[in-house]
């Protein structure tokens, strides 16, 4: 069980150091406020990672992805709030009397909810790789130690990922966050472009 548990928890580590929309909006969050106040957006995420874990484990997420029309909605569906999202982001401007505590916490969760579970790329990565590599595991408590592995990992880095966005601005706020905005911006729009090549082609080719 041992042997699982690092197993998971190191192929988490790879899956989750890319940094895509769920991690530059975490990222950028932690930024703006206090970590108490980007708590939200931190719990969400740790969440969703741990839904789309434990679905991929139990193999139900693996019958789903395969459903044509539900994967075309996904894509669909992701794409729109993806380039919304960056949209929002990209005119994102520094002021320090209107920091994450104005953002209100059931938009923090809606954003958070909607970079984790609606971005086809995550959500095939943790179904297709971590649900592939637990199958290898025959014992029901075994694959759960494996799960338990990967979760842990979601939760340390989004933690860790706010706390580290809090500290890049805290000696250069000016600069930073307009930056880590329009990075975030412009990763959200690659992958919303990125999915729709790959739907067209899907359904053109």
């Amino acid at each position: 069980m041992l042997l699982a548990f690092w197993h998971g928890f190191v192929l988490a580590v790879a899956l989750i150091l890319p940094i895509g929309p769920q991690n530059s909006f975490v990222l950028n969050q932690g930024a703006r406020s206090s970590f108490s106040r980007v708590l939200p957006t931190i719990i969400t995420a740790a969440l969703s990672d741990t839904l789309l874990i434990i679905l991929a484990v139990v193999g139900i997420a693996n019958l789903v992805v395969h459903l044509r029309l539900f994967r075309v909605f996904l894509a669909l569906t992701g794409t729109i709030f993806l380039f919304g999202m960056g949209l929002h982001s990209w005119r994102d401007t520094v002021d320090d009397n209107h920091e994450a505590s104005d953002i209100p916490w059931t938009t923090q969760v809606r954003h958070s909810l909607s970079v984790s579970l609606l971005n086809p790329h995550a959500v095939m990565d943790t179904v297709v790789i971590l649900g592939g590599q637990a199958s290898l595991y025959g014992e029901e408590k075994v694959r759960w130690a494996f799960s338990i592995g990967a979760i842990l990992v979601s939760w340390f880095w989004f933690i860790g990922l706010a706390l580290f966005g809090r500290v890049l601005v805290s000696h250069n706020r000016q600069s930073i966050r307009p930056l880590l905005s329009k990075i975030s911006a412009l990763l959200m729009w690659f992958i919303a472009v990125q999915t729709l090549w790959q739907l067209a082609r899907e359904w053109l080719l």
